[in-house]
């Protein structure tokens, strides 16, 4: 960190930014909208999810190239903790076998904590706490639902779907993941709109609450 002669903090100069959270104060509706958004039948699947990869080897293949993952949560964790991101046949073999194999080993709520706290949000900001501190000013567990559910959406394409460089398309991410919650009875189709119609508001300047 960089400071000026009163010690007030001027820059930083890091390769990420994370700050590491309890389960426990992450807030459950946010819980509900990553797995709407993410990978809706995490909480019954054994750390692969076939229609979501079935989806996505559909896509790719109209597409003529790699567009779309379909990965599970427990998928991602494994790629971000485990192996390299390069994409080839034998490194999907052993992200296959590593989350069933972590399925076992770990809790639904731990592999979530692990996912949460590790996902990278864009901007050199990694896990939700930091993520929630970067575009909102504020703890994740002081979000509103509207806020939850812009965080929620960004791990899809962090950059592509940031509120500072794409608002446009950061609210099309947010409407997308209300109304995901809005179909599974989570919120109501009002609660939906109304929070869809909104505009996005995220912090103009991050110096305030950097921890120091």
């Amino acid at each position: 960190r960089i400071h000026d002669r009163n010690n007030t903090l001027i820059g930083e100069i890091s390769a990420e930014r994370r700050t590491v959270i309890a389960y426990q104060r992450i807030p459950k509706l946010l819980i509900q909208a990553v797995v709407a958004a993410e990978d809706a039948d995490f909480f019954n699947h054994k750390g692969l999810n076939y229609l979501g990869m079935l989806r996505a080897l559909y896509t790719n293949l109209r597409a003529g190239r790699f567009v779309q993952g379909g990965s599970s949560i427990t998928q991602q964790v494994v790629k971000t903790f485990f192996l390299s991101p390069e994409r080839t046949a034998k490194r999907k073999v052993q992200e296959v076998l590593l989350a069933r194999r972590i399925e076992t080993e770990l809790s639904k709520e731990e592999i979530l904590y692990l996912y949460l706290n590790q996902i990278y949000y864009g901007h050199g900001r990694y896990g939700v706490q930091e993520a929630s501190r970067f575009f909102f000013g504020k703890d994740v567990d002081k979000l509103g639902t509207g806020e939850l559910a812009l965080l929620a959406g960004l791990p899809q394409s962090p950059e592509r779907l940031s509120p500072f460089k794409h608002p446009a398309q950061a609210k099309r991410r947010q409407i997308y993941v209300l109304g995901r919650l809005a179909k599974l009875g989570v919120i109501s189709e009002v609660e939906a709109r109304r929070l869809g119609d909104a505009p996005i508001q995220v912090v103009k300047s991050h110096r305030s609450f950097i921890n120091e």
